[in-house]
């Protein structure tokens, strides 16, 4: 499958294909005429995929850069190792910078590649189901800071995504789980259908004949949003559902407790309690949400007051000039921008 982001000189193509891994350099030859490449990766995803990616690149002058799994990796204070790496490799702008891994290492190789002598080529290789549906497609790149997450960042696209569903056949059960939280947000924002084909399956071993196809339309939920809005000031704040108690509950645990996934899962539903108190969503979303999270292995909440949250919130992008815009849905699949403050939030409850 060959999905195309139409962004004018940003233009490039997602490829979803089972198999397709080994086969990377027939792909990267299509968008790259250099030399050498480094490829960006981590500890838990080097030691499986880095021969057989390192293999179909014979042609290429490969250098590797193999950092510690985790989202503590996603720190800027990872970036001048990051930055060395490349200067020692001699990397130019005529170079390629290659990330293979999770959203951790898609992130932080793609902000490398956005800051590092203000460009160098780019390709993402997502190996886990959460990078593969989301964050290695539209541009979006950053790191952390102490005070929050992806609050150093930039719109920077690759040049090409390859996508073999293959690779995660090797992901912990975890991990799935952790994907699946973004799986069922696009079911949620712009697509019932998809998200009543998720609630029919009993797990993720049974969705998993169909995950293929499951990919493909996340995949173009996201590719329709962002050629739609490209630097994230209308349409595109839709795909951020969940994500700001999310981010506030990954921070609260320094990144060691729920993962993204689940921490997008638990802001989804909690989210949509409050909207339905407040006669803002239709009644019965969040119970319907609650289903397809427990159906995946997600929770639904991670027992923190609210009030606990609520000074990370007012830091969250989406908090503009003491304005912020939350992600609400008026049912399942049709999903809109709700302007609020940090009130919205002021109820004595735990999440």
């Amino acid at each position: 499958m060959n999905l195309t982001v139409n962004l004018g000189k940003s233009t490039y193509n997602i490829y979803i294909e089972k198999g397709i891994l080994p086969r990377a350099g027939e792909y990267v030859r299509k968008v790259f005429n250099g030399q050498k490449i480094m490829i960006i990766s981590d500890d838990n995803v080097f030691p499986l995929y880095g021969a057989t990616l390192m293999g179909s690149l014979i042609d290429y002058e490969c250098h590797t850069l193999v950092l510690p799994h985790g989202e503590l990796t996603k720190n800027f204070r990872t970036l001048p190792a990051v930055y060395s790496a490349l200067l020692d490799a001699r990397l130019t702008r005529s170079d390629l910078i290659l990330a293979l891994g999770g959203g951790v290492i898609g992130d932080l190789a793609g902000f490398a590649a956005a800051s590092y002598l203000r460009g160098v080529k780019l390709i993402q290789i997502p190996t886990s189901l959460l990078a593969q549906v989301d964050s290695s497609v539209g541009g979006k790149v950053a790191v952390d800071l102490p005070q929050g997450k992806n609050l150093v960042g930039a719109f920077y696209h690759p040049k090409m995504v390859l996508i073999d569903p293959d690779v995660l056949d090797t992901l912990p059960q975890h991990f799935i789980n952790d994907g699946m939280g973004e799986v069922i947000k696009y079911g949620c924002i712009k697509d019932a259908e998809l998200f009543n084909s998720l609630c029919s399956h009993s797990s993720f071993e049974d969705l998993k004949a169909d995950l293929t196809d499951v990919i493909t339309r996340c995949v173009d939920i996201k590719r329709d949003v962002v050629e739609a809005d490209q630097f994230d000031k209308g349409e595109r704040m839709l795909l951020n559902f969940g994500h700001t108690l999310a981010h506030t509950i990954e921070q609260h645990y320094n990144y060691e407790r729920e993962s993204h996934g689940e921490a997008v899962g638990i802001g989804m539903y909690q989210i949509t309690k409050i909207a339905e108190e407040k006669g803002l969503t239709a009644p019965g979303c969040a119970e319907k949400i609650k289903k397809a999270l427990d159906i995946y292995g997600l929770p639904s909440q991670c027992g923190l007051p609210l009030s606990d949250l609520t000074e990370a919130i007012t830091l969250d992008k989406k908090n503009l000039g003491g304005h912020l815009n939350v992600v609400l849905l008026r049912e399942i699949g049709d999903s809109y921008t709700y302007p609020t403050n940090i009130d919205f939030f002021n109820q004595d409850i735990s999440v």
